[in-house]
């Protein structure tokens, strides 16, 4: 029996070092130990995601990538991951050469989104992890998605780009994808000693208001570490800051999720 909810969220910015990463691989985990079937996609060359869980360079032949270039299939691509009820499509660093192969491919916008659609129904959530670029990869996450997270540093600099973000998906709503949203603002990097941190916090709930999650990410040594272990924070450190604030994240998501589905039909 196939899932009602079929949420797919792609987590961006175009700035590296926010959290993003760190937020699909530790949010999936959190969905996935809430009994909810998830799968994330890594669309990212760097292929952080892959490597978070443990998924060596020699295990990825069958990735994103040679899906999407119609060598494999994409049910073929999904790997099970330690946790229950996740799965992820791994990628490799084949996936930064996409964009210049695909430079005369009609439609080229829309090749995640028409791969998604033969898996949607099996999955309550499906999480794109993009990479750190508003390129043709991000592009295509977003034109095959609900709905977007956007992770926030509070550090110095943390709303630079974001307005280029903000305008892009503007562009993306009125030309390819109508029904996309922003799910909301994910503030990570939080040290609450740090009066830069405070002030960051205040200062984006102050221009976005409700847009912002009401869960913040903490700075946290574990959150640094569990990646090298190949694990999610969950998992390394159950008892973390950083896990706890992740299964609260999980909790905020899955009561979204709820109430858009209580939500009439217009």
């Amino acid at each position: 029996m196939k899932n009602k909810l079929n949420k797919t969220i792609a987590v961006a910015n175009q700035k590296g070092g926010v959290g993003k990463t760190t937020s699909v691989i530790n949010l999936a985990t959190a969905l996935a130990a809430c009994d909810r079937r998830t799968l994330i996609i890594d669309s990212d060359p760097q292929g952080n995601a892959s490597t978070g869980f443990g998924i060596k360079y020699n295990e990825r032949d069958i990735d994103l990538y040679s899906v999407i270039c119609g060598k494999n299939n994409i049910v073929d691509s999904i790997k099970s991951t330690m946790i229950p009820k996740l799965d992820i499509i791994p990628t490799s660093p084949n996936l930064s050469a996409l964009e210049q192969e695909l430079v005369n491919v009609e439609d080229r916008e829309y090749l995640i989104n028409n791969l998604i659609k033969k898996i949607k129904g099996e999955y309550d959530y499906i999480f794109i992890d993009c990479p750190p670029s508003l390129g043709l990869i991000t592009l295509n996450a977003l034109c095959a998605v609900n709905s977007l997270i956007i992770p926030l540093q509070t550090e110095y600099y943390a709303l630079e780009g974001l307005g280029k973000l903000l305008n892009t998906i503007k562009g993306v709503q009125m030309v390819h994808n109508e029904k996309l949203e922003i799910e909301g603002i994910l503030l990570t990097m939080f040290d609450s000693r740090l009066r830069l941190s405070n002030q960051v916090k205040e200062d984006v709930k102050k221009h976005f208001g409700n847009m912002v999650f009401s869960t913040i990410i903490p700075r946290n040594v574990s959150l640094g570490e569990a990646p090298s272990h190949g694990e999610s924070i969950i998992v390394y450190n159950s008892t973390s800051k950083g896990s706890k604030s992740y299964i609260k994240f999980a909790q905020e998501v899955i009561n979204l999720s709820l109430i858009h589905i209580s939500e009439p039909t217009r």
